[in-house]
């Protein structure tokens, strides 16, 4: 917890503003998800798409402001504090403009939350349909982030389908070869339940600043 008051304190481009309003038009473009169940360990399970984000409308900040605030809200949840979260990127329509936004200063800052400024545990990350020029990026993030992140990080490439279903079996979305609902559904849903979070989000918003 100190890691992440320290963290919101040097990181207020990121932190400050956690009011819905200011990431509405992502997620109105379909960019997360957070799946209804969870996978067969018990945690949380969050959708990322790359295709969804315009780097021409929406900064590396704003995009990852969604992951912040989403965090905030399953943190709540005494069986995600105790089973952590699983994201999955899919990161087709990945693009030059998406990797000029990861600067170092960025890729530095996204590695704290993901090894101990946030107090969630993140059990794995499962990146499909990546692109030879993302692992540029990725190898930018690469040496902040400890040997346990590393080992939990799975590339599924293109044909994820089979590989994807041993780690999510029976609560994927349709477009991932699961038989729950539609991303857009998946990705509606979540909008509102952020909407209806707002009062909650801008009072900790309030407590850093």
């Amino acid at each position: 917890l100190k890691n992440y008051y320290k963290w919101r304190a040097e990181c207020p481009e990121l932190s400050a503003d956690l009011q819905p309003g200011s990431i509405l038009g992502l997620l109105k473009a379909g960019y997360h998800g957070v799946l209804r169940s969870r996978d067969p360990t018990g945690s949380k399970v969050l959708i990322y798409r790359i295709a969804q984000w315009d780097p021409k409308v929406f900064t590396a900040y704003d995009v990852f402001r969604v992951s912040l605030i989403t965090s905030e809200l399953i943190v709540q949840e005494v069986e995600t504090q105790r089973n952590g979260v699983k994201a999955i990127f899919d990161l087709e329509g990945w693009q030059f403009s998406h990797a000029f936004q990861i600067t170092p200063s960025v890729a530095k800052k996204i590695a704290a939350v993901l090894t101990d400024s946030f107090p969630l545990k993140v059990r794995g990350i499962h990146l499909i349909n990546e692109p030879v020029i993302f692992h540029a990026v990725f190898s930018m993030i690469k040496p902040f982030l400890t040997e346990k992140i590393k080992e939990r990080i799975h590339m599924h490439g293109n044909n994820y389908k089979q590989s994807l279903l041993q780690y999510f079996p029976d609560i994927l979305p349709l477009e991932y070869g699961g038989e729950e609902l539609s991303m857009e559904d998946i990705c509606q849903e979540w909008t509102n339940f952020i909407m209806k979070s707002e009062d909650y989000l801008s009072s900790i918003s309030e407590t850093i600043q």
